[in-house]
């Protein structure tokens, strides 16, 4: 019997979702705040550790673990494995917050505040598997929105795209997807008040 081939809109959701994943959308925002923020050399200077320390040890973890076969796939689909990926992720960015302000004296706001998403995704997850990638766009569309009201509106049509092609691709239920928006929006919303009253 010959396999059913994937539909155009299957593959178009594979393509849309695969590229959107949490890190590449944090690295777009990365880029873009350096670019707009900072000189070059101080680009650098903000985005090198956060790669040495988040980026690549995440990506080689979880490249690790699918390799031995403890994750199912790159999108850690499993509830159960979920958990050792949440813990890592935390572990890394507590440690670059760390190094930042002993290095820099100052907390990164950015990073203290997708600490707190991690955290309420990882007590969502004993409950229910919240969408990660509907969940971060969506907090990326609020820190492009505090810096670009344009490109935050955009991040967040991005981020809805993102859910959808989630449901389509049948890696979360639509009530998940909803549940990962839900935690994001509110963490979004603290994150927008509280950059509000730090700028006054």
């Amino acid at each position: 019997m010959e396999e059913k081939q994937p539909s155009f809109i299957h593959k178009i959701s594979r393509i849309i979702s695969d590229f959107f994943n949490p890190l590449i959308s944090l690295v777009i925002f990365f880029i873009y705040m350096s670019i707009k923020n900072y000189s070059l050399h101080n680009s650098l200077l903000y985005f090198v550790p956060i790669l040495l320390m988040i980026i690549l040890p995440i990506i080689i973890w979880i490249a690790w673990k699918v390799k031995t076969g403890r994750y199912t796939n790159m999108d850690v689909s499993n509830r159960r494995q979920r958990k050792s990926l949440y813990f890592f992720i935390a572990a890394c960015v507590i440690s670059y917050l760390l190094f930042n302000y002993f290095e820099n004296g100052y907390i990164d706001f950015v990073m203290l505040f997708i600490l707190i998403l991690l955290f309420a995704m990882q007590i969502s997850n004993y409950f229910i598997k919240s969408s990660m990638h509907t969940a971060f766009n969506i907090f990326v569309a609020a820190l492009f929105f505090a810096m670009d009201t344009g490109m935050g509106l955009l991040w967040l049509g991005i981020a809805i795209l993102v859910g959808i092609t989630r449901i389509i691709l049948k890696r979360h239920t639509p009530k998940e997807v909803l549940m990962g928006a839900g935690i994001a929006f509110v963490v979004s919303f603290l994150y927008l008040y509280c950059n509000i009253q730090f700028q006054h």
